[in-house]
C-alpha cells in the first residue's frame, strides 16, 4: 500500500484514492494517521449537515441540494450516514440505492458509512473523514445522518450549519424534541408541506421557537419543502449560504473535537490492554487488591 500516492491522489480529487482514504481512516489500517495529519486544503469548506426523525425525507433534502449547487458549478461531497448491521457493523443502505444520478457524476462523490452502534446520529471516524475530505477538491461537504431522533445531536459539533427535517406528521412530537434535536437546528425544514396539517405544524413550530431559543442571538429559519418536487430547495441553499456569512460561535464544534481528541487520548494510553489481558493478571494475584493493582496501570 502507497500512501503517500493516496495523498496525493486525495489533494488532486482522484475519487478512488478518497475512497480508499476513508477505508483506510475506519479500520484504521496503518498508514491511516500520517493521510489524515498531511490532509488540509489550506482554504474554508463549509459542512452542512441533515438531521431529522426517520422517513422525514433527508435524502430526498440532500438530493436536491446537490443540484442547486451543481448547477452553480461546485464540488460536492456527500457523507450519509446508514443504521449499521447488527451482524457485521456494516451499512444496511447505500450509496448505490440513493442519490443514483450523482453516483458516477464528476463534481459529486458519495459515500455511505455504517454508525456502527453510535448513538450521536453519526459515524466513529466521523471527524476524520470530513477533515480528509477538506483537503481535496471539494467546495462544500454535506452529512446527512442515520435519523435516529432526539439523541442526534453530534451533527451540530460537526456541521457549520445544522438543517432538521420535520414532516407535518410529527404534530405534538416537536414538543418533546425541544431538549434535543430542537435546540441544534440553524434551519428548520418542513418537508412534504403539500400534505395536510402542514400550515398548523409549521404554527405550531414557529411559535415554541421564541422561548426555546431566547438564550440565542437569532431564531432559526423556517423553511416549507417539497423536496420530491424540487420546491423550496432554493430558498433552504440559499438560506445555507447567507448564514456561512454571518460569524457564529464554534462552541459546539470545540466541544465535538474536545471530544474526540479525549476518546484518541485514551485508545493510545490504553494500547496494549484489554480485558481479558486484565483477567488473566487478575487470576494471578493471590492476595488482590483493586486500588494497588490499577496503580500498576496509571
Amino acid at each position: 500500500m502507497d500512501v503517500d500516492k493516496i495523498i496525493t491522489g486525495v489533494a488532486q480529487g482522484d475519487r478512488k484514492s478518497i475512497a480508499r482514504a476513508i477505508s483506510l481512516i475506519e479500520n484504521e489500517v496503518d498508514g491511516y494517521e500520517k493521510i489524515l495529519i498531511t490532509s488540509s486544503s489550506g482554504r474554508y469548506i463549509a459542512v452542512t449537515g441533515i438531521t431529522g426523525p426517520p422517513g422525514a425525507g433527508k435524502s430526498t433534502i440532500v438530493d436536491g441540494l446537490i443540484r442547486a449547487w451543481v448547477t452553480d458549478g461546485k464540488r460536492i461531497a456527500v457523507l450519509c450516514v446508514d443504521p449499521s448491521s447488527p451482524f457485521n457493523m456494516g451499512s444496511i443502505l447505500g450509496d448505490r440505492i440513493r442519490m443514483q444520478q450523482w453516483y458516477n457524476h464528476p463534481q459529486v462523490f458519495i459515500r455511505s458509512l455504517a454508525s456502527r452502534g453510535s448513538l450521536g446520529g453519526l459515524n466513529a471516524s466521523i471527524i476524520d473523514i470530513t477533515q480528509l475530505l477538506k483537503g481535496s477538491h471539494f467546495d462544500h461537504i454535506i452529512v446527512e445522518t442515520v435519523g435516529i431522533g432526539q439523541n442526534e445531536v453530534e451533527i451540530a459539533g460537526l456541521a457549520d450549519t445544522t438543517v432538521v427535517v420535520f414532516v407535518p406528521e410529527a404534530g405534538d412530537d416537536i414538543q418533546t424534541m425541544k431538549a434535543g434535536l430542537m435546540e441544534i437546528a440553524d434551519i428548520f425544514v418542513v418537508n412534504k408541506s403539500d400534505r395536510q396539517g402542514a400550515d398548523l405544524f409549521l404554527h405550531n413550530l414557529r411559535a415554541i421557537l421564541s422561548p426555546a431559543y431566547q438564550h440565542r442571538q437569532e431564531i432559526p429559519v423556517v423553511i416549507k419543502t417539497i423536496a420530491s418536487q424540487g420546491v423550496g430547495i432554493c430558498e433552504l441553499k440559499e438560506a445555507i449560504e447567507k448564514r456561512l456569512t454571518q460569524p457564529h460561535h464554534s462552541g459546539k464544534k470545540n466541544w465535538l473535537l474536545a471530544e474526540r481528541a479525549f476518546k484518541l487520548i485514551e485508545k493510545k494510553r490504553m494500547n496494549g490492554i484489554s480485558r481479558k489481558k486484565l483477567e488473566e493478571e487478575i487470576n494471578k494475584e493471590t492476595d488482590f487488591n483493586l486500588y494497588r493493582f490499577i496503580k500498576k496501570y496509571v
